[in-house]
């Protein structure tokens, strides 16, 4: 039986047609996979079945009814619910308050809340502490959240968008394993992803979109990576050649003994050094909250180390600020799309323009501070103030370690 079908989606954007005449039909107690190339259309789609978008033209039909979304209000009575990539939570706040902060009216925000949280969550093996502050949860544990959350307003259909591009490979199993177990209560799940080896072994069921079009589907145990994304792209894919290494002997960045320091001492880096030559790609890898973010902070100027030093060529950083890092050469791209690139300005006029990640320190806390806008006549009677969002701190994590790829 179907869960879920949409029939000649169509979605324009000035400029761009983002979907052109989909089909999608996703059977009761499966987890179906779409697939396709980032810019392909699925997110825009998946935001139409969950009422965020309304299409141009086509229908969805939800249980064999023909149904109009104007809200995610209207699709979550439907029974479908979505996860979005990044999350929506409040750090702030418990787990329980998290889930049912906006669906109060079903089972109240006191015992019967608990009682149902604590339910769904052994029910689907997800492992949730209703009484845990999100700040203190790692990210696979957040992700459960989010599940449980859709699961706690009646979803019989789940919207996955990119669930594990956040996750470590066991973690990625474990959701798995969570996901077998939403399938077997006879629930559906649409899981978005690019990960074309995850897709084929999770997925019941593969459509893959094209430049906003569906352009076929496939069965998982008929079907092999390459096949998935020689539809993804629309033509054989080139055999991979091999090229000379890029790698050279001279020193760009070179950090010695570094290490960084809680509040209270506890060593948040420790005795951490690498080289990173001309021409060369060095690798980061642990699991999260085991260092790396305090040493992205520390190589761009965010935090400064307590003892050790970062070299730049043959000059030595580790005081400068992180203006001097930028115009001296050092980039940096936040691992989401959601970290916080501001532009804070300085009483003096001064202007610093920052890419930080949601950790990093406050402006105050920095050194800048809030300034309130000059007020005009106009708009006298309606002050504003604009200030950069503050942040929280996570637990002090351990060391991070460091291995090249």
């Amino acid at each position: 039986m179907t869960a879920v079908e949409l029939a000649g989606i169509t979605k324009r954007f000035p400029g761009v047609v983002a979907n052109h005449d989909i089909h999608l039909s996703v059977r009761k107690g499966t987890v179906h996979a779409l697939v396709g190339e980032n810019g392909a259309g699925k997110s825009t789609l998946m935001k139409i079945l969950y009422g965020m978008q309304k299409p141009d033209e086509g229908t969805i039909a939800v249980d064999g009814e023909q149904v109009g979304f104007s809200s995610p209000a209207d699709a979550i009575a439907r029974g479908i619910g979505m996860v979005h990539q990044h999350f929506m939570l409040a750090d702030n706040l418990t787990v329980l308050e998290n889930v049912v902060l906006g669906s109060e009216k079903l089972y109240g925000i006191g015992a019967k809340a608990r009682r149902k949280i604590k339910e769904l969550s052994e029910r689907y093996g997800l492992g949730v502490k209703p009484d845990l502050l999100v700040e203190e949860l790692g990210v696979a544990a957040r992700q459960r959240v989010e599940i449980l959350k859709v699961l706690y307003r009646g979803a019989t259909t789940l919207i996955l968008d990119e669930p594990t591009a956040v996750l470590v490979p066991q973690e990625v199993d474990a959701l798995f394993d969570n996901l077998r177990e939403l399938k077997a209560e006879g629930l559906s799940v649409i899981f978005i992803s690019h990960k074309l080896g995850e897709v084929l072994s999770v997925a019941d069921e593969i459509t893959v979109i094209r430049r906003g079009t569906t352009v076929g589907t496939a069965v998982p145990a008929e079907t092999t990576p390459r096949q998935l994304a020689e539809m993804m792209v629309g033509s054989e894919l080139p055999t991979p050649e091999t090229a000379e290494s890029t790698v050279t002997d001279r020193p760009v960045i070179t950090v010695d003994k570094l290490r960084l320091e809680a509040v209270g001492g506890k060593a948040l880096l420790d005795d951490i050094s690498f080289t990173i030559h001309a021409g060369e790609v060095l690798g980061i890898a642990g699991v999260e909250g085991n260092g790396q973010t305090e040493l992205v902070d520390a190589l761009i100027g965010l935090k400064h180390a307590d003892s050790g030093t970062i070299t730049l060529a043959e000059e030595e950083i580790t005081a400068w600020p992180t203006r001097r890092r930028r115009e001296q050469g050092i980039g940096y791209i936040p691992r989401t799309g959601t970290a916080t690139a501001s532009s804070w300005r300085h009483p003096s006029g001064r202007t610093a323009s920052s890419a930080t990640s949601p950790r990093s320190p406050s402006p105050r806390a920095s050194g800048w501070t809030r300034r309130r806008p000059r007020r005009t006549p106009a708009a006298s009677s309606r002050p504003t103030t604009s200030a950069p969002p503050a942040s929280t701190s996570p637990p002090p994590p351990s060391p991070a370690a460091t291995s090249r790829s």
